[in-house]
């Protein structure tokens, strides 16, 4: 059963606050679902269009470091780690239109809510008893490689199918937001900076939503589980929020969500 639009999310609001993460329910149920899964099944397999979107690719190692960077689509495969860029996507475009979506950037953002990036995040099954999926290292979602005039302040994570911990579900350390960007570039953060022990790991079912500031230290490991494990990500920022990047033609980005309707 799907969240309803009157559910109170002053609890999530306030611990997203305080923790840089928080859970906003169980919004989508499996109906929900299912033609987004297909979709990018689709994708992946070679048999939907992909113009314009972005593809990477697990390393065979699994090891974050051994990612070849740049190759994009390498052809039919249900190993690709990212896809970004899916706002080009009609069925996936259509899908983000939701109205519980609408609501969660509206309670964060603000009244105009523009899309920084949606990106489904993909760790595969575990085959022939090896894990899964790439190992993604401790970091933030922020720093000047991103080119932007303000710091997003939220990201939607959408669990897509269930997300054990064994399947290399989201883990967090609560209240690591509040310090800012541990590196000015953002991005990866340096080992010994991290204090694992205050890791706290977010195990979701499918169609469940986590939130979180994209500064939250985050991280996620390998799958060990025969299911894939995927979730969409939505990064959201206010609509006057501009492309600072130079070397190509500013980005355009999509205006998600308007309270004009």
């Amino acid at each position: 059963m799907a969240i309803a639009d009157e559910v109170d999310l002053t609890p999530a609001l306030a611990a997203l606050a305080t923790d840089g993460w928080a859970r906003a329910g169980r919004l989508f149920a499996a109906a929900d679902l299912a033609p987004l899964r297909a979709r990018l099944d689709a994708i992946m397999d070679g048999a939907a269009p992909r113009d314009g979107l972005f593809f990477q690719h697990d390393a065979a190692s699994g090891a974050y470091e051994d990612l070849a960077l740049g190759r994009g689509w390498i052809g039919p495969s249900r190993a690709y780690r990212k896809l970004e860029g899916l706002e080009r996507d009609p069925v996936v475009r259509g899908w983000l239109a939701d109205r519980r979506l609408a609501r969660v950037a509206h309670a964060v953002v603000g009244p105009e809510v523009a899309l920084a990036r949606a990106v489904v995040w993909t760790k595969a099954a575990r085959r022939d008893d090896r894990p899964g999926g790439t190992e993604l290292p401790w970091h933030q979602d922020g720093g000047r490689f991103w080119g932007l005039s303000a710091q997003p302040p939220l990201t939607v994570w959408i669990a897509l199918d269930d997300a054990p911990i064994d399947s290399g579900c989201v883990e967090l350390i609560p209240g690591s937001h509040r310090g800012g960007l541990a590196t000015p570039a953002g991005g990866v953060i340096p080992a010994a900076r991290v204090d694992a022990a205050r890791a706290v790991p977010a195990p979701a079912a499918a169609g469940e939503v986590l939130l979180l500031d994209p500064l939250v230290w985050h991280r996620s490991r390998r799958n060990h589980t025969a299911a894939p494990r995927r979730a969409l990500a939505l990064v959201l920022m206010p609509a006057s929020t501009r492309c600072t990047r130079t070397r190509k033609a500013p980005r355009q980005f999509v205006r998600l969500y308007s309270s004009a309707g």
